[in-house]
């Protein structure tokens, strides 16, 4: 949403700077999300100044051109200048572009005054005609100012040209109240009164008395009043269609709104200054002088304003006339019921729909307009006839309506507010501080909150209903520490919050520590659409098509589920980065993954490492080394050391799954922690990838739960050496390395401090039926020195329950 800082002044006189002004909107609720600076004359008129033409000569070696001394400066030179204009004369008070400067043709291009020679004269700028600035359209000849034009003066300051600047504002679905610069400027009262800013009174726009002409020619009749609780509709005769008026046009352009014409201008206006949507019926075009609120017959076929002919449900509510439907409710005007140059009589809508109908209206249709957008969030039904006459007045000002009509208002059950309890004692307790119950109530006051009823233990409160998100103690609590201020709270740990707070661990700050050490480690880390193809689960992997979320409202086919697996992304990125010959990838991701079972949806968070190509570039001594599996293995178990998982608490096992040529998967308390392997063969060829993809995708859930049980512990380094034992062992091809890891582990807990593989062999001299495996045992004792007795029991040890368990052998001697 953008509002602008100049307009809002038009409500709140403040002079506080646009950036401060920003900071104190963040801190309300309201985050300013950026400030854009909007000029009235593309420029700004930078670089101008106005200047006087103290010398005019004849150019030598040019009938049309003039060489003339311009003044710029008072006590300095002249600067030569040659000008083509006829009307150019000595004693002159012009502006001038000095060199330098960037001027905008009307086109949109631009381009920049540079000293150069004409005709072989030199030239130091360029005095200007109103067109080639912006502020006219007349080329006949150069801006001749008056006399007493101060010479040196800037030429915005001249023009008494404005800067506004825009905020752009993320609006979160429960600020309805804010949709508006009146309603922005009423927030803004609040938190300068709170920080004792100096500020003007805070004020409605002031609609002068309307000269009545007598009943409205156009009849109401309301057939869902659950749909539209109120409808108001005021008739205007005699009005002159056209372009509106300078001011009005740079109140829309600043927000990014293109003027239209004068009345649909001014129903634009009224909605960005009040946050009720307007709508305006060429009168003429309601049939039988009647307009009826109700929804049509399913499948009725409607044409809207953007030529698209769309067929109706039977609870889309609309605005018809006695034959035909005119307008959808709230969310789109018809093509032939609008206002047109044409126009001469115009009926002006104002009213409050219920948000429910709104917004499944627009889904249905796919239309996202600025009516649709505040009315789905509930706007003001209060406002609805203030509104409508601010606007009427401002057609009989600016369109010259001949005569306006009395005021038809159907509110058969009007909204009064809600009535809500405040306890301080809950205020104190959720805020987690202890406010001063003065200030509370002032700021109560402020946010036009009523209290109709004080204690010394709490609040009798009446919300206005524009609040239309505050209807629970909770919620004004949330208004007054909003207001406060979060930044006040010196300890956050004392707030009483629905998430809670945690001094360990922090998640946003073990994403950070992950993160940071992979790209220590050479990642790049790549953000991908959560929605995908379905296609895609048409594989076989490890998904079923079934469990896809589906999207109602696909925008493609290439977009219409949620994901199941974040490997496709990961081929994706990787196919996109090969085919501009980026071979040597290390990827990263955080994203989650998408299931719909029978009885449940599930959302999972995952943290997937993609790599492939080289680990690094080639050098003279050296063409550089191809990534593997066994690379990536090790940076995933170095990750998880880091993160506090010991690689002791891990039980790994062999992958057998259609995603992967080969792999592992490791769990930890029986919950699949992380799978690691290279994609399938299949799947890379789909892509068409051309080299081994080595992928990791490790379930952040299960990773953070465990991460937060693990205590951090300091041990001093040791002061022993460590004893190292070596086994060849024969083993049958089905048992793998983390059975016989786990084996050890298990067996001995005191003294086993690292259990390795460095070597396999399989082949020549063996059965075929068997693999050797040579593995590393090294012991350390913290408190003293091992004796060869006491490591040769614990390798025996060890050893038996191999044997016992795995039925492995020694593949020569005996230990």
């Amino acid at each position: 949403m953008k509002i602008s800082y100049n307009w809002l002044q038009q409500y709140l006189s403040f002079t506080e700077s646009p950036e401060k002004t920003g900071d104190l909107l963040t801190n309300c609720g309201l985050e300013v999300e950026g400030i854009e600076q909007v000029d009235e004359i593309r420029g700004g008129l930078q670089g101008l100044v106005v200047g006087e033409v103290v010398d005019k000569q004849q150019h030598p070696n040019a009938d049309k051109l003039s060489l003339t001394q311009v003044l710029v400066e008072v006590g300095s030179e002249p600067l030569p200048i040659v000008c083509g204009a006829p009307n150019v004369d000595k004693g002159q008070k012009v502006i001038v572009a000095l060199v330098g400067t960037e001027l905008f043709t009307p086109d949109g291009d631009s381009f920049k005054i540079k000293k150069s020679k004409i005709r072989g004269e030199v030239s130091q700028g360029m005095i200007c005609a109103e067109d080639e600035i912006g502020l006219g359209e007349s080329h006949d000849g150069i801006m001749v100012l008056k006399d007493d034009a101060p010479v040196g003066m800037p030429a915005a300051e001249y023009f008494e040209l404005k800067t506004d600047y825009v905020f752009e504002i993320g609006l979160t679905p429960n600020r309805a109240d804010a949709m508006s610069h009146y309603g922005v400027a009423r927030d803004l009262a609040t938190v300068f009164n709170r920080f004792s800013v100096e500020h003007g009174p805070l004020s409605l726009p002031t609609v002068p008395a309307l000269e009545r002409s007598g009943e409205n020619p156009i009849s109401i009749e309301i057939k869902n009043s659950q749909a539209c609780p109120r409808y108001a509709g005021i008739y205007l005769e005699g009005v002159k269609v056209g372009p509106s008026p300078d001011w009005l046009q740079k109140r829309l352009l600043a927000i990014g709104l293109n003027p239209i014409n004068n009345v649909v201008d001014i129903t634009n206006f009224v909605l960005h200054e009040l946050g009720q949507p307007l709508h305006a019926f060429d009168a003429d075009k309601i049939t039988s002088k009647k307009v009826v609120v109700q929804p049509l017959e399913e499948g009725t076929p409607f044409v809207t304003l953007d030529e698209v002919e769309r067929k109706l449900d039977a609870r889309d509510l609309m605005i018809c006339n006695d034959d035909e439907g005119m307008c959808i409710a709230g969310v789109f005007g018809g093509l032939t019921s609008g206002v047109t140059e044409e126009t001469k009589n115009v009926f002006l809508e104002s009213a409050y729909f219920n948000p429910v109908w709104v917004r499944k209206t627009a889904k249905r249709h796919g239309l996202n307009t600025d009516a649709s957008f505040r009315f789905e969030r509930g706007i003001d039904p209060e406002i609805t006839v203030f509104a409508a006459e601010r606007a009427a007045a401002l057609i009989q000002e600016i369109a010259g309506a001949e005569s306006v009509s009395l005021t038809t208002d159907l509110y058969p059950e009007p909204q009064s507010g809600f009535e809500v309890q405040l306890w301080y004692a809950n205020v104190d307790r959720l805020i987690g501080k202890e406010i001063d119950r003065d200030m509370i109530q002032h700021i109560l006051k402020d946010l036009e909150i009523e209290i109709t009823q004080s204690s010394s233990v709490g609040l009798d409160l009446k919300v206005p209903a524009f609040k239309v998100d505050v209807t629970r103690e909770i919620d004004v609590i949330e208004e007054i520490l909003r207001v406060y201020g979060y930044n006040e709270i010196e300890d956050p740990q004392q707030m009483r919050t629905s998430m809670g707070h945690h001094q360990r661990p922090d998640a946003n700050a073990t994403r950070q520590l992950a993160l940071n050490f992979l790209a220590s480690n050479g990642f790049s880390e790549m953000m991908s659409n959560s929605l995908t193809k379905a296609d895609y689960y048409e594989w076989e992997g490890d998904w079923n098509k079934d469990h896809s979320v589906k999207i109602l409202n696909p925008l493609s086919s290439d977009l219409n589920v949620m994901r199941q697996s974040m490997v496709m992304n990961g081929l994706e990125a990787i196919q996109w980065n090969q085919n501009r010959n980026e071979q040597d990838l290390r990827l990263v991701e955080f994203g989650k993954t998408y299931h719909q079972y029978p009885d449940q949806r599930e959302e999972v968070s995952h943290l997937a490492l993609f790599q492939c190509g080289k680990t690094r570039g080639e050098q003279w001594n050296s063409d550089g080394s191809k990534t593997d599996f066994y690379q990536l293995k090790g940076l995933v178990m170095a990750l998880l050391q880091r993160l506090g998982i010991s690689e002791n608490a891990l039980q790994g096992k062999e992958l057998d799954s259609p995603l992967f040529n080969f792999g592992l998967e490791f769990r930890i308390g029986g919950k699949s922690l992380v799978k690691i392997g290279e994609v399938s063969s299949e799947f890379q060829k789909r892509f068409d990838i051309r080299q081994p993809v080595y992928h990791a995708d490790i379930n952040w859930d299960v990773l953070f739960a465990y991460a937060a049980k693990k205590a951090v512990k300091f041990k001093d380094i040791p002061k022993f050496p460590s004893v190292r034992r070596d086994l060849a062992l024969l083993v049958d091809r089905k048992i793998d390395f983390a059975q016989i890891e786990e084996i050890a582990w298990k067996t001995e807990r005191k003294i086993l401090e690292r259990v390795f593989l460095f070597d396999v062999y399989q082949g020549k001299g063996l059965e075929p039926n068997e693999k050797s495996y040579a593995i590393g045992f090294e012991f350390r004792d913290a408190d003293k020195t091992l004796t060869d007795k006491v490591v040769d029991k614990a390798i025996k040890k060890i050893y038996g329950r191999l044997v016992h368990e795995l039925q492995v052998k020694l593949r020569s001697g005996e230990l």
